[in-house]
């Protein structure tokens, strides 16, 4: 479904079309993460649904390329597309003042979780509000500019994705067969689904010799298993035919309860699968309705996958607002003493993803910090009441969360799962490893390595007094009308209650309904 606000018919002939993956860094500095894992591929698949003869399309990724400021390009476009995680929000709101400043008839197309999440609050600012998948895009465009411009048959636009390198992101499913109290999926409610094999096959085709796939699909598992051994039966014809080194999937816990399973993903070129530990307390994980990942040891699924010769990459969520400091801090001690297990590529406090059911159970418990921002829900911050006294939990997040304490023993750690299995694993996914390690304890070494010194403004990491990132200042001057558009939109107010701009959207009994 689309929401429309108004929309402005352009009678150009060849219509110009710029879509923005909207993005936060973590650090809340201006940087550009040019080698992180994985890319936003958003815009990729947006511009499919444009024709090639009518519409002239760029992208633009904020989080490969840095803050979008450049005018001329920024007064280019007759339609600006925009979509990105939840908390660039704000972010698509800045886009939208510059382009409407540069040229007042374009028309603001916007989409993602956000949107999806606050859809009568985010009308008020774009001409049109997407609330469901991509495919939703062409709709938009038939409105917008007329069934002429909208692409016979859609198909991703990777030659138009400059940030792509070595690596390709493609899809063959979507959705989640689970439904974990804090997914961002389980608040939307959609169904697992695959891709038949020849979008598949065609997607490969597209991307062209790469030294690495990289499968975008919330869940490649799924329930599906015949559709399984048709990718993986696809994935060993191309492997063999060396059009690519080895591929990466997102995998949950119950892929490997099915031992034939990382067999099949060896043979046809696996190189690393991730999937979501986020904790090795089974109480927590039943707690969030995680349950699948009870049923067998993440020590022990770790420890197989490596000696299939694959890396295990997972991460890790610190729920400080139901668990203590002390318990926290042991299970990290833990995870960095297991000599033989990775570390995890990322670290996360627990996020009340608007609309999931973690993020009513905080509304209705008042955990929610007051001031806290939409910008704020990055997982580097803390937004929720903690159990401990908030200075220690403060501390805790400083040092533990990137591990600060323990980087020689991290440093060793390495070294010594680089000796065990440097047999089975190639001189690639040994790199890969050592880079799970510099991902939580030197993040910007790892993925922004020319920007290693960014992030020197000291932060408190609590919601509700941390600074704002210097983007919300414009570059340059916006029109008078738009100027509201760079204050940051409030979750909540000095009590810790929903504003009254969210309330209505986020009311759990409009969900319910």
């Amino acid at each position: 479904m689309v929401l429309i606000n108004t929309h402005r018919r352009n009678s150009r002939t060849r219509h110009r079309v710029l879509i923005v993956n909207c993005y936060f860094d973590d650090t809340r500095e201006a940087i550009s993460r040019t080698h992180k894992i994985p890319q936003a591929m958003g815009p990729v698949y947006l511009a499919g649904a444009f024709s090639r003869t009518s519409c002239e399309v760029r992208l633009y990724n904020e989080q490969a390329s840095g803050p979008l400021e450049n005018e001329q390009l920024l007064g280019w476009p007759d339609l600006l597309v925009l979509t990105g995680l939840t908390t660039a929000l704000d972010r698509m709101l800045h886009v939208t003042a510059y382009c409407r400043t540069k040229n007042p008839r374009v028309i603001v197309v916007a989409g993602g979780h956000a949107v999806r999440a606050l859809p009568s609050f985010c009308v008020q600012f774009f001409d049109y509000c997407c609330l469901g998948d991509v495919e939703e895009m062409a709709e938009v465009i038939r409105d917008a500019f007329g069934p002429g411009a909208v692409a016979e048959r859609a198909e991703p636009r990777f030659d138009l994705a400059d940030w792509l390198g070595r690596i390709g992101y493609l899809e063959a499913s979507r959705g989640c067969n689970f439904r974990c109290s804090f997914c961002t999926l389980t608040a939307e409610g959609g169904r697992y689904h695959t891709h038949d094999i020849e979008s598949v096959r065609s997607q490969i085709e597209a991307l062209g010799k790469r030294d690495y796939l990289v499968f975008l699909d919330n869940n490649f598992y799924g329930p599906n298993r015949d559709h399984l051994r048709a990718v993986m039966d696809l994935l060993r014809e191309r492997y063999d035919a060396g059009q690519f080194k080895g591929w990466a999937a997102l995998v949950t816990s119950d892929f490997f309860f099915e031992e034939e399973n990382l067999r099949l993903a060896s043979e046809s070129g696996c190189k690393a699968l991730f999937s979501g530990v986020e904790s090795f307390d089974d109480a927590w994980l039943r707690r969030v309705n995680k349950r699948q990942n009870t049923r067998r040891s993440p020590v022990d699924l770790i420890r197989s996958t490596l000696d299939a010769g694959i890396v295990f990459a997972y991460g890790l969520v610190l729920d400080v607002c139901h668990r203590s400091v002390a318990d926290l801090r042991e299970e990290l001690e833990f995870v960095v003493g297991c000599p033989d297990i990775t570390l995890p590529a990322y670290v996360s406090l627990s996020i009340p993803i608007l609309g999931t059911p973690f993020f009513h159970e905080c509304v209705r418990s008042d955990l929610l910090l007051p001031h806290t921002r939409i910008r704020d829900l990055d997982g580097s911050t803390l937004s929720l009441r903690p159990l401990d006294p908030l200075d220690q939990v403060e501390h805790f997040i400083r040092r533990e969360k990137s591990f600060a304490d323990h980087r020689w023993q991290i440093l060793r750690r390495a070294l010594g799962l680089a000796r065990r299995y440097r047999s089975e694993l190639s001189r690639d996914q040994l790199v890969l490893m050592a880079g799970l390690a510099a991902s939580v304890c030197a993040p910007l070494l790892a993925s922004a390595p020319g920007q290693w010194r960014a992030g020197r403004r000291r932060r408190t990491f609590v919601s509700s007094t941390d600074h704002l990132d210097r983007v919300y200042v414009p570059a340059f001057p916006v029109d008078r009308r738009y100027e509201g558009h760079f204050a940051a939109t409030r979750l909540t107010d000095r009590a810790g209650r929903l504003t009254d701009a969210l309330a209505p959207d986020l009311l759990e009994t409009r969900h319910a309904s």
